[in-house]
Order: structure tokens, then C-alpha cells, then sequence
């Protein structure tokens, strides 16, 4: 049976970790202040707002939100940006998508100074983080990073597979795992016959967004299982991408669902604005 790796006491430890910081910066008068900007009503959405809203509070991090309507113009958009970029009480700024069809969220991405770009999305950070520069890494795959470190995971000379290659998970992870010396195979939608891609990985990152995609028959024994998916069944229960409950039985490591990487998501991004803060003042 696989060891749970629990993210939610990682996150726990992690956020203890950062409130200290924060309580060291507020002795030099400097408050760490997070912005998050979000466009229309999408309910999961205001979910994730709520969460980081939580969470910053708990750690002593200032956060203001602006909820922008959804016919809201692009150049509006851009124009909110611009303001919070010249801000000097702002140190981090994080755009809740999807935004709205009409708006384009690359522009938007592109306007955010990337030195307050907690979320690791501007053009900048992505590309140094592709020459394993020191940057604001995407908040998932860098909970994920920190997961293997809580768990002496090292990934060096592993075969890592994973399913997903969106621009917020699969992409950064892919530098991340290659900055830790791995084999990385990244598996898609026109992946032809995935499973015998996935019964040869050592670490599977799973991040497709199709509930117990994931089956027991596609994993080898011993091999450590990230589950990112967050899906609803019709039943309100919320399930991983991973069958749990039989792909448990093979695996070394599993995360579960909930309670597993979406608590260090939140938990980096608070990293992240600390980080900023430090950056901007020091």
C-alpha cells in the first residue's frame, strides 16, 4: 500500500514557515501585499479567490481583490494592470483565469510586471525558468517540487511521465523535473497509446482533468503517483484524475484527493509574494 503524501500538512508547515518571514519584515515596516484581479463570475473561480483571500489573512500577508465585470474592455483590463504595476504597496499581482472569450489573457499576462508576477506566467519567468534561472516558478508545479522535497524523492535519473502539457501545470513541470536531473515524457491528447508510456514511469504526474483516468493496469509497481485533477462527480464528491482506491495498492507514493497538491498551490503562491516582497525591498 503506498504512502500518502499529505499536502495539506506540507502546506500547514509551509505556511508556519512564511508567517515568520512576514512577522521579520513587518520589524522592517515592509507588509507583503498580494492583488488578484478577476474577471467575470465563474463560480470555481471565486472559490480560489476565497482561498488565497484565507489564506494571506492567516499568514499576514495585505490582499485587495477586484472583481471586474465580464464586459469589461480589454484596455480596461490592461489599464487596472499598468496601475497596480506602478503601485509601490503592491508587490505581487495575480490575474484568476479563464478570463472572458473577447479578452486576451497573453496580453494581460505580458502587462504584468514580471517582477510582481507571482504566478510565474510572464514571458520573463518562463523563459528562466527554462534556463534554470533563479524565478517565480507556477504555483502547482512548484508545490509539487516541494512535495518530492518533503519526501526525499529525488528525481535524478527518474523517468517521469506527465499527462497534461497545459501552459499552468505540464509546461513549467517539465523544467522543473529536467532542472532536478530527470527523463521527463510529457503525454497529450494525440499521445498514441498512452499506456505504455505510463507503465514505464518512476514518478507519473497525472493533470488531464478526466476523473480515475488514471487506472491501475497503466502503472508499474513502486512508482510515485501525483495526482493533480480536482473533478465533481455528479454525486458532489470530488475526485483526482487517479483511481485512488486500486492505483493506491501499487504505487510507492500517492497524493490524494482533496488534500494533496491543490493545499501547496496556494501555499507557493504565498511563498511567491514573500519572495517578491523581499526582491522589491532588500
Amino acid at each position: 500500500m503506498a504512502i500518502i503524501i499529505d499536502g495539506k500538512e506540507v502546506a500547514k508547515k509551509t505556511r508556519e514557515k512564511l508567517k515568520n518571514e512576514v512577522e521579520e519584515l513587518k520589524e522592517h515596516g515592509i507588509i507583503p501585499k498580494l492583488t488578484v484581479i478577476m474577471v467575470g463570475d465563474n463560480p470555481a473561480s471565486k472559490v480560489y479567490v476565497r482561498n488565497k483571500s484565507k489564506a494571506c489573512n492567516e499568514v499576514g500577508v495585505e490582499y485587495e481583490e477586484f472583481f471586474l465585470d465580464s464586459s469589461i474592455s480589454q484596455k480596461e483590463l490592461l489599464d487596472l494592470i499598468k496601475k497596480l504595476n506602478d503601485d509601490k504597496t503592491v508587490n505581487g499581482i495575480l490575474l484568476q483565469s479563464p478570463l472572458p472569450q473577447h479578452l486576451d489573457i497573453n496580453e494581460a499576462f505580458r502587462t504584468i510586471d514580471y517582477r510582481k508576477d507571482v504566478d510565474g506566467f510572464h514571458p520573463m519567468n518562463v523563459g528562466k525558468l527554462v534556463l534554470g534561472q533563479d524565478t517565480f516558478v507556477s504555483c502547482t508545479p512548484y508545490g509539487i517540487m516541494r512535495l518530492f522535497e518533503e519526501y526525499n524523492i529525488d528525481l535524478c535519473g527518474k523517468n517521469v511521465v506527465i499527462l497534461g502539457r497545459s501552459n499552468i501545470v505540464g509546461k513549467p513541470l517539465v523544467q522543473c523535473c529536467l532542472n532536478n536531473n530527470a527523463t521527463v515524457t510529457i503525454c497529450h491528447s494525440k499521445t498514441k497509446d498512452i499506456k505504455e508510456v505510463t507503465k514505464n514511469a518512476d514518478v507519473l504526474v497525472v493533470a488531464i482533468g478526466k476523473p480515475h483516468f488514471l487506472e491501475a493496469d497503466m502503472v508499474k509497481d513502486g512508482a510515485i503517483i501525483i495526482d493533480v485533477g480536482i473533478n465533481r462527480l455528479d454525486t458532489g464528491k470530488i475526485v483526482g484524475d487517479v483511481d485512488f482506491e486500486n492505483v493506491s495498492k501499487k504505487a510507492s507514493y500517492i497524493t490524494p484527493v482533496p488534500g494533496g497538491v491543490g493545499p501547496m498551490t496556494i501555499a507557493m503562491l504565498l511563498n511567491n509574494v514573500i519572495k517578491a516582497t523581499r526582491q522589491q525591498n532588500m
